[in-house]
C-alpha cells in the first residue's frame, strides 16, 4: 500500500466526524517527505476553529495511523 493510499484510508476514518458538523476534507497531495496537503471543505472551510481541527484532529490522527506523516497543511 502506498503512502497516499494509507493517508487516504486514515482520512476516511475522520471524515464522519467532519461531516457530522457540515464539513469535509479533500486529500490534495502527499509528498515523499510525508507532507500531506488537504483542502478543508463545507463548514470547515471558513470555520474559525479550522486550524485546531486540522492540527488536533486530522494531523494527530494521521500521524497515529501513518507514522510516515510529518505534517498536514491546508491548501486553498
Amino acid at each position: 500500500m502506498s503512502l497516499k493510499e494509507k493517508v487516504s484510508a486514515a482520512l476516511e476514518e475522520v471524515r464522519p466526524a467532519l461531516e457530522a458538523h457540515g464539513g469535509n476534507v479533500e486529500l490534495v497531495d502527499v509528498s515523499d517527505e510525508g507532507i500531506v496537503k488537504v483542502r478543508l471543505q463545507g463548514a470547515c472551510k471558513g470555520c474559525p476553529m479550522s486550524q485546531m481541527t486540522l492540527t488536533m484532529g486530522i494531523e494527530r490522527h494521521l500521524k497515529e495511523q501513518v507514522p510516515e506523516v510529518q505534517a498536514v497543511q491546508n491548501v486553498a
